[in-house]
């Protein structure tokens, strides 16, 4: 069945914009992820006439709702008594969970405070959503026609909960196979319509239809997503091997890495694998190619030297060079993009590359940075270190 599913997001810090509300964009991603799409988000504060309209509304018009937030233990934490209200049902003390709550406290050599009891006050009709990483209870109970599963506000404590025990139930009420499997390629240089019509036709190689191409861009990575289900995970390898096969080859040297694979995580065993050192001398970038390969474990033996040199002479003297700068400005106008200028030197090679990327000032040092680690990967991977890429004017 399609699952016509709302999310709830609760909080006056939320509905402000105090803080940026990125517990509803991981819910989202992750439910279309496994093939399941949200139809209405809804933002409320800490009031209880609003929170009891919203689920009402909620419960008429969805089949499952995730709320998220007010679970805690101060007075603007609602959600258990509205959601106890909306239901028609009382609220009443959950005795093994107070229990879990003590026990969490007291292994961290603590009291628990009286107003934490209020997080073991339940809905008598709720079903308990563990959370083995906090004190916020999760539950789930029905609220109109729909199934609400209620979660904590604390970001790590959501995504677990959501992971491994809402997903499987959503899964299972919207009667998909139990198997399923998201297979990721992460590129640089090519924006998602491009990656779109190269990978046109990827998904009919499986004709039940049980892969499905998507997409997430986080500008200047494109993450590319293979959603497979099957039988078993036997089956869904099956499924997957001509459609990955497909996607290497249609995108080629622009994939940087797959699945939990970083790129500065790919140069450094790259590096390691060379027994090679690195060094890196940085002028616009300021110094954020290096913070995103010198604190990786591993990488002590390989990065050796950070330099930031803010005037050409000192990128000279940086790397044992004598030289004067050439005469004119050095900077570029911001509303044009800017002109990025790479070079990678080893004892016996030099390669190089230059690319004006479009955008503004800060656009323009993201993908600098980018551009510049990835060329460093292709040189390792002894791939072409000039490609032209979608970002930059010709």
């Amino acid at each position: 069945m399609s699952l016509h599913i709302e999310v709830i997001c609760t909080g006056d810090e939320v509905l402000t914009g105090k803080i940026v509300n990125t517990n509803f964009s991981y819910v989202t991603q992750k439910l279309e992820d496994v093939g399941l799409s949200v139809q209405w988000e809804t933002t409320v504060g800490d009031d209880r006439e609003n929170l009891l309209r919203a689920f009402q509304l909620a419960g008429e018009r969805a089949d499952a709702v995730i709320v998220n937030g007010g679970l805690g233990p101060t007075v603007d934490d609602l959600s258990q008594e509205i959601a106890a209200k909306a239901a028609g049902v009382d609220l009443a003390l959950n005795e093994d969970w107070l229990k879990r709550m003590e026990d969490f406290f007291q292994r961290r050599s603590r009291v628990m405070p009286p107003n934490n009891r209020k997080q073991a006050m339940l809905p008598t009709t709720a079903e308990v959503i563990d959370n083995p990483i906090g004190t916020a209870c999760g539950f789930a109970l029905d609220i109109g026609r729909a199934r609400f599963y209620f979660t904590p506000g604390v970001p790590r404590e959501l995504r677990r909960m959501l992971e491994e025990q809402i997903v499987p139930r959503l899964l299972a009420k919207a009667g998909l196979p139990g198997a399923i499997f998201l297979k990721r390629f992460h590129s640089y240089g090519l924006g998602e319509s491009h990656v779109d019509s190269l990978l046109s036709g990827v998904e009919a190689l499986v004709p039940d239809g049980s892969v499905k191409l998507g997409f997430r861009a986080h500008y200047p990575q494109l993450e590319t997503k293979l959603t497979a289900r099957g039988r078993d995970m036997e089956d869904i390898r099956r499924k997957l091997e001509p459609v990955e096969r497909e996607v290497r080859k249609r995108v080629g040297n622009f994939i940087l890495g797959e699945d939990d694979q970083t790129l500065e995580g790919v140069i450094l065993k790259e590096l390691q694998a060379q027994q090679a050192t690195l060094s890196l001398v940085e002028t616009f970038t300021s110094g954020q190619m290096a913070a995103r390969l010198a604190h990786l474990p591993g990488a002590d033996p390989v990065f050796r030297r950070g330099v930031i040199a803010r005037a050409l002479p000192e990128v000279w003297a940086a790397v044992g060079l004598p030289g004067a700068p050439p005469d004119g400005p050095l900077t570029d106008r911001i509303e044009f993009g800017g002109t990025i200028c790479l070079a990678i030197a080893t004892e016996q090679d030099v390669a190089s590359r230059k690319a004006r990327i479009l955008g503004g000032r800060e656009w323009v040092r993201l993908g600098a940075v980018e551009m510049g680690l990835d060329c460093l990967r292709r040189y390792l991977q002894k791939l072409p270190v000039y490609e032209r890429i979608d970002f930059e004017k010709t």
